[in-house]
């Protein structure tokens, strides 16, 4: 059970840390607390799993239309999403968001790459017997 739950708490960390930095450089990025902050790195999660990949696929035409560019912009949506659902979170503008979400988005990026020694095969747990279809 510890197994599971271990890098989910990795990669909450690693975004609230990627958000916590984006405040600092985004003038129109704003958390009113460190509370503000950790529910809109779980919210951010959890919009990304569940969320994001409707909206992909709701928009898989414009997505291959623009070469996956809009991307960026669902992307941008999800932050403005979780700035609307969290009190303490405020995002000043679409494009604060599409740039804020494309920087976290590196700087998780990176920052996992440290955290996890580069090697994203210990990542992805493939399954020791079994048949792949």
């Amino acid at each position: 059970m510890l197994n599971n739950i271990t890098p989910f708490l990795v990669h909450w960390a690693i975004t609230g840390i990627s958000l916590w930095v984006a405040s600092h450089l985004f003038k129109g990025l704003k958390f009113d607390s460190t509370s503000a902050l950790i529910v809109s790195a779980l919210l951010l999660g959890l919009a990304n799993a569940i969320v994001k990949p409707l909206l992909i696929f709701l928009t898989l035409p414009l997505t291959l239309l623009t070469f996956g560019l809009f991307l960026l912009v669902i992307n941008a949506l999800m932050i403005l999403l979780v700035a609307a659902l969290v009190k303490g979170f405020k995002v000043s503008g679409f494009w604060t968001a599409l740039f804020a979400s494309i920087f976290v988005s590196l700087l998780s990026i990176v920052i996992g790459s440290f955290v996890t020694g580069g090697d994203p095969a210990e990542q992805i747990q493939m399954p020791q017997g079994g048949n792949w279809l």
